[in-house]
């Protein structure tokens, strides 16, 4: 049986690394990995757990790979012995986020104009996860903001702390999102919870008093990589938590944007000082509001 090709980038650390691990030693060994990474001095980490994980030799194979240059990826296609990729990975505040969206774009694009060729795009949309990210900010000490104003470096500030709390309160380890998914819990499935059903009395017996509500044992999160990796035909999004979503129905339920602005302004600088007078009194940021519905006539 031919092996699923997959090509996954920035396999130094984080989602990339434990991707690429999760698929190499698939119980099925039915994956073909090629790690990829700009720098090769780094793949010590990668290849120290995979021999800890006892991936199968022949599975897993590590490229030198720089996204941005043409060469670069042009040799690293013509080490791909089989000829093809079958799957290819991008593991992923405003240009980072700018990033995500041409990406997000890119593949809503792609998901439409493929399916002719028989080829599925799927975006796995993470929220935080513990990486090295905060440390490779540009804000840290040393950075491209030590030479910014003072009030920049105060908001910057700010900003890092709310993204410190974020990631000590919400964020989800590398092996967490490659081996599970969307968080549900074990008895609840998209936050509902179900109700065991009494059994049926015999005929003539009196129905017995009914049970206290508890959970019904539901079927476990799914693998949201392996689920996207083997579906015949993939669905566009997968998500490695649920815990953002209602931002993301918040995008769609406004279409004007205000509430998500204002709501994520407010989570942002959660922080500041409560002060009575209003945000144009004191120099501050003025929050556009909702467009009023129009009058009927």
């Amino acid at each position: 049986m031919d092996r699923t090709v997959v090509l996954i980038t920035g396999c130094s650390s984080g989602i990339g690394l434990h991707l690429a691990l999760r698929l190499a030693s698939d119980p099925s060994r039915s994956f073909k990995v090629y790690a990829t990474l700009r720098d090769l001095r780094a793949q010590g980490p990668l290849w120290e757990a995979a021999r800890a994980r006892g991936c199968p030799p022949g599975f897993l194979e590590t490229l030198q790979l720089d996204v941005r240059d043409a060469d670069s990826v042009a040799a690293a296609r013509a080490r791909v012995t089989e000829g093809r990729v079958d799957v290819l990975g991008l593991p992923f505040n405003a240009v980072y986020c700018a990033s995500k969206f041409a990406i997000e774009g890119l593949c809503e694009s792609l998901a439409v104009l493929l399916p002719p060729f028989g080829v599925h795009v799927s975006l796995i949309e993470c929220g935080p996860v513990r990486t090295a990210f905060l440390e490779k900010q540009e804000g840290v000490p040393g950075g491209a903001l030590d030479g910014a104003d003072a009030e920049t470096r105060v908001l910057f500030s700010r900003y890092q702390r709310h993204l410190e709390r974020i990631f000590r309160e919400a964020a989800q380890d590398p092996e967490e999102v490659t081996e599970v998914g969307a968080g549900r819990g074990p008895g609840t499935r998209d936050g509902a919870r179900g109700v065991e059903a009494s059994p049926r009395p015999a005929p003539g017996q009196p129905r017995p008093a009914p049970a206290s509500p508890r959970p019904a044992r539901l079927p476990p999160p799914p693998q949201v990589f392996l689920a996207a990796l083997r579906a015949p035909r993939p669905a566009l999004r997968y998500f490695s938590t649920e815990s953002f979503l209602p931002l993301a129905h918040l995008r769609l339920a406004d279409p004007s944007g205000c509430s998500y602005v204002a709501a994520m302004h407010r989570a942002v600088f959660a922080d500041e000082p409560a002060e009575e007078e209003t945000a144009s009194d004191r120099g501050g940021p003025v929050l556009c509001a909702p467009p009023a519905a129009a009058a009927p006539q």
